[in-house]
């Protein structure tokens, strides 16, 4: 099975790389390589079965060899943009997490994280819906970066029902239904629409507090009884 050479212009690195640590609720630009560019508007318009190689370098006058030189076959540049798009995901998610005390806090972040990425990414995020196409090496590696991801979410919920602040039976299933909720949204998202970012992750936000039946803190319960 070809392998997935990634080339990806130094400032995409730089945006991918901007919410570890930082502001991960910052979004620049997104800065592909042409042929990476080309492919990810092929594969968002007319799918991974539906795109050529001819199609993706026709897009920027580039010849059939030059794809091949750069990411060895159609599978490989469609791999290398999910592994960008799944390395910030996870990058930001991270970055959320830490930067909340609570599980409550952690939970808001987290899924305001994930519905950014989704939203600010819409076109990297979509290619989640063309995974049956991949080899199974791909999906393996892209399978690891959700696992990744679901195992915040899991150590969220779980320290929010010890500690009394969500009412979860079932962690792993609530995650894997939050995270459904969240990823559904590059199926029907088109940026510049009626509801920015910012507005659409404090609805999904508000629907994953009402999910886990969030509840205030403790101390803040025991003031309020008084």
């Amino acid at each position: 099975m070809a392998r997935a050479r990634t080339a990806v212009a130094p400032a995409a690195e730089e945006a991918a790389g901007s919410g570890a640590g930082g502001d991960w609720r910052r979004y620049d630009e997104l800065e592909l390589t042409p042929l990476l560019a080309a492919a990810l508007d092929a594969f968002y318009e007319h799918g991974f079965h539906g795109t050529s190689v001819r199609d993706i370098v026709r897009r920027v006058g580039q010849t059939v060899p030059s794809l091949y030189y750069h990411h060895d076959s159609k599978e490989g540049a469609f791999a290398a943009l999910l592994d960008l798009g799944t390395g910030e995901a996870v990058r930001r998610v991270v970055a959320a997490a830490a930067d909340a005390s609570g599980p409550r806090d952690k939970l808001v972040n987290v899924i305001e994280a994930v519905v950014l990425h989704m939203t600010h990414r819409t076109r990297l995020a979509a290619l989640d819906l063309e995974l049956r196409h991949l080899s199974p090496e791909s999906r393996k590696r892209y399978a690891a970066r959700r696992k990744e991801i679901e195992t915040v979410l899991t150590t969220v919920l779980e320290d929010g029902v010890r500690e009394g602040v969500f009412t979860v039976s079932h962690p792993d299933e609530t995650v894997r239904a939050l995270l459904g909720m969240c990823q559904s949204i590059a199926r029907w998202y088109q940026p510049g629409g009626a509801l920015r970012p910012e507005e659409l992750a404090a609805r999904y936000v508000e629907l994953a507090l009402r999910t886990v039946a969030a509840q205030p803190p403790r101390r803040a319960r025991a003031q309020r009884k008084r």
